[in-house]
């Protein structure tokens, strides 16, 4: 799903900035955002998205999840690198999933699917998951749900899963702070995200996070986490 801006620079998570658009309104947000979504995309989150397909060693035959898989563009990937194992796409805006079938047609392999769901509660079977991916969803979710949805990640990945997480996060060089501004302005302007680390609460619900990678692009900063659930 998701281009995103703003965060907070405090110390203490009760002093961040948090969510300030309703899950239940997402959908529609992000289905004005639709047409345009693909150049944001490509001008301030591609570095960081691309770095997440590597992390994730799709090994073919995989079953893979997306979650927020907004216009398509790491799930296009994913399904190529995975043509013999099973590829799910879910997203809260059907605008954003229309994008991303216009995307996926370019492939003739069939071995996917695009729905409207949520993060809350994930359709799949426990322990059914190789590889979990997220582009750009925890930037949207409050501090205080955040721990559901990882949860539900946690139940739906095999022992030893690959979980990869992309976050808009908080600004460490010159000029990302821009966001912050922009979103204490206006925050449906970007998208109504902000940045988060997501590291801590990994490690807390019991992931085991091998890397944290930093990325600014066009100012705009992302982190890349690549985590385990434990065997």
């Amino acid at each position: 799903m998701i281009a995103c801006c703003g965060f907070t620079c405090c110390t203490t998570e009760k002093k961040k900035l948090d969510a300030r658009i309703s899950q239940k309104d997402i959908g529609s947000v992000y289905d004005k955002i639709a047409p345009v979504y693909d150049v944001w995309g490509k001008l301030t989150e591609s570095r960081a998205r691309n770095r997440a397909i590597e992390l994730t060693e799709i090994q073919d035959g995989s079953h893979v999840l997306e979650v927020a898989v907004g216009t398509g563009l790491a799930f296009y990937e994913i399904v190529k690198r995975n043509p013999n194992g099973i590829n799910t796409g879910i997203d809260l805006s059907q605008g954003m999933l229309e994008k991303a079938k216009k995307r996926l047609k370019k492939i003739s392999s069939k071995n996917y699917s695009l729905s409207v769901g949520t993060a809350f509660q994930l359709e799949m079977a426990d322990e059914s998951i190789d590889v979990l991916v997220s582009n750009y969803m925890f930037d949207l979710i409050p501090f205080e749900d955040m721990d559901k949805v990882l949860t539900e990640f946690r139940r739906v990945l095999k022992r030893e899963g690959r979980l990869v997480l992309v976050n808009m996060t908080e600004g460490e060089r010159f000029g990302s702070k821009l966001y912050d501004v922009v979103y204490n302005l206006s925050p449906k302007t970007m998208g109504g995200c902000r940045g988060v680390k997501l590291s801590g609460k990994l490690e807390k619900l019991g992931f085991r996070v091998e890397t944290r990678e930093y990325f600014q692009q066009m100012l705009f900063p992302s982190e890349v986490i690549l985590a385990y659930k434990p065997g």
